[in-house]
């Protein structure tokens, strides 16, 4: 039953996609360009984020452990 969900979901979604490209028309390469491109740009920023939290515990784990040494 799930197999059949989920292409059901995905046969909307096609039905959708080409529905939409037919009423863009010309202009339909522009609207996918800009959502792909500010998709990634969200994915490359909360990755960025990650990696800035992740530098910082590492920095405060090792802060911690020069203090207990000391």
């Amino acid at each position: 039953m799930k197999t059949f969900l989920q292409f059901a979901l995905f046969m909307l979604i096609a039905f959708v996609v080409i529905l939409m490209a037919i009423t863009l028309g010309e202009v339909g390469a522009w609207y996918f360009a800009w959502l792909i491109g500010t998709t990634m740009i969200v994915l490359i920023a909360a990755a960025g984020g990650m990696l800035l939290d992740a530098q910082d515990e590492q920095a405060a784990r090792k802060a911690a452990a020069a203090a207990r040494h000391d």
